[in-house]
C-alpha cells in the first residue's frame, strides 16, 4: 500500500529531502530548516540506538519513499534484480530510474516524481506516439517520451515548465522542447539520492 499521509513527516522521519515538493518552493525551503527535527511532540530531543538492521530498514525505507512505490514493488524488483547476472545493486537502481513516472520527473516534465505520476495515471503521457498510463512502465532505450498534445498542454504547471528552456534532464536522457528520448540506460553514477544502497541489498538479503 503507497504512504498517503504527511510528506513533511515522511521526508523528516528519513532525514533527507525525499524530492516531494517542488524545488524552490515556500514548502520545500520550510522543510529543508526542519529536516533534521524527527516527527512527533518529542521528536527534536528523542534519540535511539540503532541496530544494524535498523539502519538497513531505514535507507530501505528511504529508497521506497524517493520513487514512491509500495513495498511489494520494491520486493519485485529486488527479487528481479538479484536473479539477473551482473551488479544488484545497479539493476535494481536501474529498473526504479527506468519507471515510466521517474523518466518523467528524470526530463524535468513534473516538478516531483509525485506530480509526474499524476500525469501518467492520467493518461497525458506518451511513448513512442502511444499513450501509456502506467506509472511503473519500463521504458528502453531508443523510446520517446511526451505529452500529449491538446489538453494536456493547457495545464498551468506544465506551460510553465515547458517554458523553461534552461532545463537540463539526467544524462542518461535527451530532451529538446517537449520531447525527451531515452539515450542510454541508467547507471549507478545517475543515482544521486543520499541513500546506502548497500545497506538496501543487505536488508532484502537476510
Amino acid at each position: 500500500m503507497r504512504y498517503t499521509g504527511s510528506k513533511n513527516k515522511l521526508a523528516r522521519r528519513e532525514g533527507i529531502d525525499l524530492s516531494l515538493k517542488t524545488p524552490g518552493s515556500k514548502a520545500q525551503s520550510s522543510l529543508l530548516r526542519r529536516l533534521n527535527i524527527t516527527p512527533g511532540q518529542h521528536g527534536a530531543s528523542r534519540k535511539r540506538k540503532i541496530t544494524d538492521y535498523g539502519a538497513q530498514l531505514r535507507e530501505k525505507q528511504k529508497l521506497k519513499r524517493v520513487y514512491g512505490i509500495s513495498e511489494t514493488q520494491m520486493k519485485n524488483y529486488f527479487a528481479k534484480a538479484n536473479k539477473t547476472e551482473g551488479n544488484t545493486g545497479e539493476l535494481l537502481i536501474q529498473a526504479l530510474e527506468r519507471r515510466l513516472d521517474n523518466s518523467v520527473y528524470r526530463l524535468k516534465f513534473a516538478p516531483t516524481r509525485a506530480s509526474a505520476r499524476q500525469l501518467v495515471n492520467h493518461g497525458h503521457v506518451t511513448v513512442n506516439s502511444k499513450k501509456v498510463s502506467i506509472a511503473s512502465y519500463q521504458i528502453v532505450k531508443g523510446d520517446v517520451i511526451e505529452f500529449r498534445r491538446g489538453k494536456t498542454a493547457k495545464i498551468p504547471y506544465i506551460q510553465e515548465i515547458l517554458e523553461k528552456k534552461d532545463t537540463m534532464p539526467s544524462v542518461w536522457l535527451n530532451k529538446k522542447g517537449t520531447v525527451g528520448k531515452v539515450a542510454e540506460y541508467p547507471t549507478l553514477n545517475d543515482f544521486t539520492e543520499e541513500i546506502e544502497l548497500q545497506s538496501v541489498i543487505e536488508f532484502y538479503s537476510r
